[in-house]
């Protein structure tokens, strides 16, 4: 039985989808929830076709990842589950694996959202591929 689980929380129609399922699972098990939102680093940084971000652009972002892990607390809070949360800073996969590891977590659950055309696939490549291979723990993946 999962005792400790991580959900990796974005905000999408997806991601919901895994928030409620995983409250499913905490109150069949009694489990403790451990939120996250993952923003990938930007600061200053080049990105694809030649944009760089500044740090009033990095603000905005971080307030908007704040506000979708709020959101994700608020939602369980509503359902009678108390959780913990936090906001990681860097690689998603690499991100929720070491906060898996630091926090003990038994289990992971994302959602994922099957996209139409390989274009897509490409184009928004999906971490749940990349987060079973290296997840030190089971992983659920929603799927959408």
């Amino acid at each position: 039985m999962y005792k400790k689980l991580l959900l990796a929380y974005n905000g999408s129609v997806a991601g919901q989808k895994a928030l409620l399922e995983s409250r499913e699972l905490a109150q069949w098990g009694q489990a403790e929830l451990h939120l996250v939102a993952v923003m990938p680093m930007a600061l200053n940084a080049v990105v694809a076709e030649g944009i760089v971000f500044s740090t009033e652009q990095e603000a905005a972002h971080r307030k908007s990842f704040e506000q979708v892990l709020a959101q994700g607390l608020s939602a369980l809070a509503d359902q009678g589950f108390a959780a913990t949360g936090e906001l990681l800073l860097g690689d998603p996969v690499h991100e929720i694996c070491a906060c898996a590891k630091r926090i003990g977590a038994d289990l992971i659950v994302v959602g994922h959202q099957h996209k139409n055309s390989w274009v897509q696939r490409w184009w928004h490549a999906s971490i749940s591929p990349s987060l079973i291979e290296e997840a030190p723990c089971s992983v659920l993946v929603s799927i959408l």
